[in-house]
């Protein structure tokens, strides 16, 4: 896992600012899709998810669900754009997962993108690209 800042951010995933999701391109060519360990510690304590469902269409920058935290609560945006294939109903039935594990159990949903390399140059993928969005994100948390 790449450490930069307080924040784990794996270097083979990329990640959508905005959002603060992250995008793990899986061997079959489908995109796994969850909140980033910013999101995470930004969100504080998470009450509630709710994902689409299978088959669902999502847009990049778009929801791919909802969440409510004891800080926020808003649309999960996709960082890229297709159809849902599955949805990891484990973690609407226990939202804690995505603390304890964002990049592993807490994975959100699987998505069969539509358009995946112009999609691609709108993510965060570089060591310098992470860490500058780290260091404003720190910034951003400690002024909360």
């Amino acid at each position: 896992m790449g450490k930069i800042e307080e924040f784990d951010l794996p270097e083979e995933l990329y990640y959508f600012e905005e959002g603060r999701s992250w995008a793990k391109i899986e061997s079959d060519g489908r995109v796994r899709v969850g909140l980033s360990d910013i999101a995470v510690k930004m969100a504080s304590d998470i009450i509630f998810i709710r994902l689409k469902p299978k088959n669902a269409t999502v847009v990049q920058g778009k929801g791919f669900g909802t969440m409510e935290s004891s800080k926020w609560v808003g649309p999960l945006k996709s960082p890229v754009a297709g159809t849902i294939v599955e949805s990891n109903d484990s973690l609407t039935k226990n939202p804690a997962t995505i603390v304890e594990d964002p990049y592993g159990e807490g994975w959100a949903v699987m998505i069969q993108p539509t358009n995946l390399e112009e999609d691609l140059k709108n993510l965060l993928h570089t060591t310098d690209q992470l860490t500058a969005w780290a260091k404003k994100e720190k910034e951003n948390l400690q002024n909360e």
